[in-house]
């Protein structure tokens, strides 16, 4: 089965996503290097395309122009085409990033395709992708899905931290360059707006360790104490809606039905209630934590383990065990 995967950089290194990405597609094509070729676009790719060397890609596919410095869906749709057509691709997969989303929609519209969205695993049956499965309902129903009908390619993308990845694969990774489209474009880049907390942080989608604020931190300011504690974890920091929408966070940092959905190892709600809408986005964490000081908030009972203690001394109690134990 050969198999096209669309890899994501920023700022000229390779995302940790990605390397879940080829491992699937590595997975999918049998284990075999030779069946598996990845798409990077981008201005600055000479350190991507040398990692990709390690992962189990016989071709990578680069498109590396200052018009695609910034992301633009219809180019890279346009680009993965291509390169789907050149390696003679039957599934193209991409993991369940918000870019990776977007791309693979308009890839699949392009292509007359039929797409799987958000899959944890999936299912070859005689040496043919035939579907995978996914959560719903906020992770308490798995549900099987399946293509139907015959569509060009079989496209898919999956949830992020839902499968471990080696430390190399094999691959040839033969460099092969894309043309840009020339046809006019109906969109443009307009402008990038930066995050207003303007402190660079653990991407929240990837993050192996979240720790999220509500509304009872009762400031943007107050977020500082999730920050220090998450700069000793290695984390990411989250935020509710709730939060969100009282201007304590950036939507950009939102996990939720209306935000991001996140599969962390590790996701420590502070002075989250536990709305369904939240609980949607992160309940497949693999371990939970809650800190509340109401026990009957919503967020313990899909906690592993609960606190019912004040945010503002249970955390810095927290950051201070974990230092200890890092200098220990």
């Amino acid at each position: 089965m050969k198999v096209v995967v669309f890899v994501e950089s920023r700022d000229g290194q390779l995302k940790k996503a990605s390397l879940e990405a080829l491992a699937r597609a590595y997975a999918l094509s049998g284990n075999q290097d030779a069946e598996v070729a990845a798409v990077v676009i981008g201005e600055e790719l000479s350190a991507v395309v040398e990692a990709l060397k390690q992962r189990g890609a016989a071709k990578v596919y680069t498109a590396a122009d200052v018009q695609v410095k910034t992301y633009h869906a219809s180019l890279y749709a346009a680009c993965l085409v291509a390169a789907a057509e050149d390696f003679g691709a039957e599934v193209v997969v991409a993991m369940a990033t918000p870019m990776g989303r977007d791309v693979t929609a308009r890839f699949a519209a392009k292509t007359d395709s039929g797409l799987l969205t958000d899959l944890v695993d999936f299912q070859v049956e005689n040496g043919v992708l035939v579907g995978g499965r996914k959560p719903l309902y906020a992770g308490k129903v798995i549900a099987k899905m399946k293509y139907k009908g015959a569509g060009k390619y079989k496209v898919a993308s999956f949830r992020v931290n839902t499968m471990s990845v080696p430390e190399s694969l094999p691959g040839a990774a033969e460099t092969v360059p894309l043309t840009l489209p020339q046809a006019p474009l109906a969109a443009d880049f307009a402008c990038t707006q930066v995050s207003s907390t303007g402190v660079k942080t653990v991407d929240l989608s990837e993050a192996d360790i979240i720790i999220s604020g509500g509304r009872s931190l009762g400031g943007a300011e107050k977020f500082k104490i999730l920050r220090d504690c998450a700069e000793v974890l290695g984390a990411a920091v989250g935020a509710s809606r709730a939060a969100v929408d009282a201007g304590f966070a950036s939507h950009d940092m939102q996990v939720g039905q209306t935000g991001k959905t996140v599969n962390p190892s590790l996701y420590i709600a502070c002075g989250i209630s536990g709305a369904i809408q939240h609980m949607a986005g992160m309940r497949t964490s693999k371990i939970i934590v809650a800190i509340n000081t109401d026990p009957e908030a919503a967020i313990f009972k899909v906690a592993d383990y609960g606190l019912v203690a004040d945010l503002f001394e249970a955390v810095p109690c927290l950051q201070a065990k974990v230092q200890e134990l890092k200098q220990g």
